[in-house]
């Protein structure tokens, strides 16, 4: 049977797209897939959890500043790479599928030194540093959008392709009926889905306990807060107010139901509401502690008419921030034709699973002739 590796790590953002190519993949070939990822972390739970094999690596984040961290996590990403080095030579994939973070450049470099044949995505518009190493032991990489392209040097450019984002199978069966079932809630009430990410947002969270009463006025209020922001939540007692730490296996259904989705902005989450064609309203995550790939991905969806972008001003205090969002959230909930225009909103023409899968179908297929 034909066996396929891929890596990536981190975040559900650099798990769940590369899952969904895994069950595109499965229905096109029999196959074996197994996972290299992060041996501490949330990727063995979420790789386990959709049945496939998991193989937990040394990992250490790739940084773009000075820090004394970058000397220990030197010796882990070196590790790293024998570790994965070791699991493919024993497994023998035919391709090494990469979705990024930092976990995955080992096993790439490691593929392209066994000569196993890599191809690699990039979620946002403009690559991170993973996908910036690993283009050079790829083949073929897959971007979301066509002005990705010209962020790609000239010398790797022969190896993009532009795809769009993959999304979760679950989202193309997702019934808004489920949600409300699951909610408790009346089929057709009004529902902002308030989203932090998988680990929540103080800064979101804040501003929800002060928009609340305003925000109630207009909808229920479904957010999900973060694991360890739970006990921090004004209103749990309010009946038009559902905080849960963490939304799984319902969360398509949840976002098929919602009338405005109120988010972080990245590029899983806001691929996946958009393919429900749910308007949204991004709050992205920026600041030193990241390199600004939300507020490019926010900026780019507004640009598409799919969205609009609230950043609170660091000149206001948080009262008044929430005063501003109180009255964005306002004029959207009151206009039904601006909620129709970026429902409507196009952003792909793309199913990128089905489209990266079938490339992986073709090269294998490629591979095994000249092996024969």
């Amino acid at each position: 049977m034909l066996t396929i590796a891929f890596t990536g790590g981190g975040t559900g953002g650099h798990i769940y797209p590369g899952l969904a190519i895994a069950s595109c993949l499965k229905e096109l070939i029999s196959c074996r897939i197994f996972w290299i990822g992060s041996a501490s972390g949330m990727d063995k739970g979420i790789v386990e959890n959709a049945g496939i094999e998991f193989y937990g690596i040394s990992s250490g984040k790739l940084r773009r500043y000075l820090s004394i961290k970058n000397i220990s996590d030197i010796f882990r990403v070196i590790k790293g790479y024998f570790m994965a080095k070791k699991i493919l030579k024993k497994e023998k994939p035919s391709l090494l599928f990469s979705k990024g973070g930092f976990v995955s450049v080992p096993p790439c470099a490691a593929a392209s030194s066994l000569k196993i044949p890599v191809f690699s995505h990039e979620s946002d518009y403009s690559p991170g540093l993973a996908s910036r190493i690993n283009i050079r032991f790829s083949e073929k990489i897959f971007l979301p959008y066509p002005k990705s392209l010209e962020l790609i040097k000239e010398k790797f450019r022969h190896k993009a392709f532009v795809s769009g984002n993959p999304v979760r199978p679950d989202f193309k069966s997702a019934d808004p009926k489920k949600g409300y079932d699951f909610l408790g809630i009346n089929e057709g009430e009004r529902i902002l889905l308030v989203l932090g990410g998988s680990q929540g947002s103080k800064e979101i969270n804040d501003l929800v306990k002060l928009c609340l009463d305003d925000f109630i006025q207009y909808y229920t209020v479904v957010h999900q807060v973060g694991e360890s922001n739970e006990e921090d939540i004004a209103g749990k007692n309010n009946p038009k107010y559902f905080p849960r730490a963490y939304f799984k296996d319902e969360m398509p259904h949840i976002i098929a139901c919602s009338e405005l989705v109120l988010c972080r902005s990245g590029a899983g989450t806001i691929w996946e509401c958009k393919s429900l064609n749910k308007p949204m309203i991004h709050i992205p995550l920026r600041g030193s502690g990241t390199r600004g790939d939300q507020v490019e991905n926010a900026e780019l969806f507004e640009k598409m008419g799919a969205s609009l972008t609230f950043i609170p001003s660091p000149q206001f205090t948080t009262t008044q921030n929430a005063s501003a969002l109180e009255v964005l959230v306002k004029a959207v909930a009151k206009d039904h034709v601006r909620r129709n225009e970026m429902a409507e909103a196009k952003i792909s023409d793309n199913d990128a699973a089905s489209f990266i899968a079938g490339e992986i179908v073709r090269r294998i297929g490629h591979n095994n002739a000249e092996n024969k």
